[in-house]
């Protein structure tokens, strides 16, 4: 609140330009006149996210599966897994769109990849955190690689997989605008850089301001869902 009075007495006072850095005053109002012309774009980007990020979710999962039930297959992949982030998204996304079009499938593509690589991770690292004395106790009881996943493994690394599913979340939003920026006819993207082609900074905070909340949302979103699905990491919190 503080540094956002600063921000507002600073271009009131004409210690700052209104056109180089709107007063936050003028971008709420940009967002409440542009609001209604920014939904269709807004529920672009969303369609774009969210298939992405549940399709990251599922690859991921399944890869990071695969790689613990056959370590041979992780000491093959996991450099790789690293490799791919040493890459910039904004030199991939141009060949994207011309292996995929400019339609919603590249930015999809691209929100998967940025989404990833947190979720396997964290999914891995849960995984190989397993306490040893229960497997060796399960182990001991009868219980097969499979049982001894389902039983201590799997439930003993979810909250290192919501980990990375949180951190994933906030970049959904933003590897969708990324994609959008590179080539595409809709979304909150697009609608950036048509304002900023017109120098209308207020309009293109505004875009930012709902690029923030949308991540916090979604964020929020799967906290929630983690709280339901596993009380007593809540209670643990509390």
């Amino acid at each position: 609140l503080a540094l956002t009075a600063i921000w507002e007495l600073s271009v009131k006072a004409g210690w700052v330009d209104a056109y180089t850095l709107p007063a936050p005053t003028g971008v709420l109002k940009a967002l409440i006149a542009e609001l209604p012309g920014m939904r269709p774009h807004i529920w672009i980007t969303l369609q774009e996210a969210g298939v992405g990020f549940l399709a990251a979710i599922g690859f991921s999962i399944a890869l990071a599966l695969l790689m613990d039930f056959v370590p041979l297959v992780k000491k093959g992949l996991y450099p790789i897994l690293v490799l791919s982030q040493t890459v910039p998204i904004i030199v991939l996304a141009p060949l994207f769109g011309m292996w995929f079009g400019f339609g919603m499938t590249p930015k999809i593509v691209i929100v998967m990849l940025v989404c990833f690589f947190p979720i396997i991770v964290s999914l891995l690292d849960g995984l190989e955190a397993a306490d040893p004395d229960e497997l060796h106790l399960i182990e001991g009881m009868g219980a097969g690689h499979f049982q001894q996943f389902r039983w201590v493994k799997f439930p003993g690394a979810l909250v290192n997989l919501f980990s990375g599913i949180r951190i994933a979340a906030t970049y959904s939003i933003m590897g969708a605008v990324i994609g959008e920026w590179l080539g595409g006819t809709g979304g909150l993207g697009v609608y950036m850089l048509r304002v900023r082609h017109s120098f209308a900074l207020d309009k293109m905070f505004a875009a930012i301001l709902i690029v923030v909340v949308l991540s916090i949302a979604v964020f929020k979103a799967i906290d929630l869902f983690q709280k339901i699905l596993m009380p007593w990491s809540a209670d643990r919190e509390n």
